[in-house]
């Protein structure tokens, strides 16, 4: 009976090994067959005109009051002052929240996509609540599996999803005080859009000028072919106004390939494909283009709890350095939680990693913008 056991318990060894193996190998074929949607694409209607001006369609707005993800602090965390002197105006658009496979885009009032858009907002838009007034707007966000596919309806899900977002801008635009300095910031699809709205919305207009920093963080943006179209420059120092911050956090041995397969075929805002060109990194240690940091430059690192729902902040526990092709990385695996992606990817923790540093850097740039007016 022993032996039996123990043979038992080496085939199960076996089976486990062969599935991490084959986890491993054919990750982003798994990812495919468990998220790309099979339905058909169907077109999603223009909203109205005067759609955000309700705020039913807004998840943060500066009126919204306790019940605003945004306005959350985790513990350690300064508490924002009820009213600051000419705060910033900031437009934050989430992630991806939508997993399902039923639809290529998500419904506005899907409550379960709905729920997961607020702990996002409050991991990743809370570290500029202290000096800001945020507006975070819902939106028909692509579906998780768009960007694991080259089907055409992928790319149509991402133009229903910026229409939106771009309609949310021009309200958040007509909303924010004229005087204030505006902060853009979005992570992952949210930073795809983002990306999309510089090119579209912002570069070469006066705009430009009202800019104090963008975070277009979790989506890769190509030194080549993407920011020479953005209407602002990389931030290449800590003081430094009017640029963009970028990064794609790894912890190491990274393999990006899930990623930046896909990215790589597609084409930049030049229309040339992206290929193999360099990503840009910028160091949120540093609030500079590349280079290295220690993690005793890391101010406080939201540790979140298994719910997502709660958080302290620990200092000196998570380095950063780019690498030559444009990744974050962030040494040995530190423990953020359950949702790390296949190949070390810390995409989920973004912000999360470097929260206390993104909190002090957006308030920084912001005081550059108002000191040079």
């Amino acid at each position: 009976m022993a032996r039996k056991f123990l043979y038992l318990v080496a085939i199960l060894i076996v089976l486990v090994i062969a599935a991490l193996f084959a986890l491993a190998l054919w990750s982003t074929e798994l990812s495919r067959l468990a998220f790309v949607p099979r339905a058909a694409f169907t077109e999603q209607p223009t909203l109205a005109a005067n759609t955000y001006r309700d705020k039913v369609m807004w998840l943060a707005t500066p009126t919204m009051g306790a019940n605003d993800p945004a306005r959350w602090q985790p513990t350690g965390a300064q508490k924002p002052a009820a009213t600051r002197d000419a705060p910033s105006a900031v437009f934050f658009i989430h992630p991806t929240s939508y997993l399902r496979t039923a639809a290529w885009n998500a419904p506005v009032d899907d409550a379960e996509s709905q729920e997961r858009a607020r702990l996002f907002i409050r991991a990743m838009a809370s570290p500029f609540s202290r000096g800001g007034q945020i507006w975070a707007p819902r939106y028909r966000q692509a579906a998780f599996g768009a960007f694991l596919t080259e089907e055409a309806a992928g790319q149509k899900a991402l133009d229903a999803a910026y229409g939106d977002v771009a309609q949310a801008f021009d309200q958040f635009l007509a909303e924010a005080p004229q005087d204030a300095p505006i902060i853009l910031a979005g992570h992952s699809q949210g930073a795809r859009h983002l990306i999309r709205l510089l090119h579209d919305r912002v570069a070469g207009t006066p705009l430009v000028g009202r800019i104090a920093a963008v975070y277009a963080i979790g989506w890769p943006i190509s030194l080549e072919h993407d920011l020479p179209h953005l209407g602002l420059p990389a931030c290449t120092s800590a003081q430094q106004k009017g640029c963009i911050l970028s990064w794609l956090s790894f912890a190491e041995p990274a393999d990006p390939a899930m990623l930046l397969d896909l990215w790589r075929k597609a084409p930049g805002l030049d229309g040339k494909p992206h290929g193999n060109s360099a990503i840009l990194c910028t160091n949120p240690l540093t609030g500079q283009q590349g280079g290295s940091a220690p993690a005793s430059a890391n101010l406080g690192t939201l540790k979140p709890d298994a719910e997502l729902k709660q958080g302290e902040l620990v200092a000196g526990g998570v380095p950063a350095r780019c690498d030559a092709q444009g990744l974050l990385l962030i040494g040995d695996p530190p423990d953020m939680g359950a949702y790390v992606l296949p190949g070390n990817n810390y995409h989920v923790y973004d912000i999360p990693l470097f929260w206390a540093n993104v909190q002090a850097d957006a308030e920084r740039r912001a005081a550059a913008w108002k000191a040079a007016q």
